[in-house]
């Protein structure tokens, strides 16, 4: 059997996650793995399943 690359993120850990910018609701998008803040324009990555929930880490929102 093959590993899966996109490791499910928890849904009840989903619903605790919130932005450590913002304090704001996180959006999950399952086909980038990467939890999204609409308020801080920042999407975090997931890997191996885990949240990286650093400023850091995050990509910058391409504004639209």
């Amino acid at each position: 059997m093959a590993p899966d690359n996109s490791a499910a993120v928890d849904p009840k850990l989903l619903e605790i996650l919130v932005c450590p910018v913002t304090k704001g609701p996180l959006e999950y998008d399952a086909d980038a793995q990467e939890l999204i803040s609409r308020q801080a324009g920042l999407a975090y990555p997931i890997r191996d399943g885990i949240p990286i929930m650093l400023a850091e880490e995050a990509r910058e929102l391409d504004s639209d």
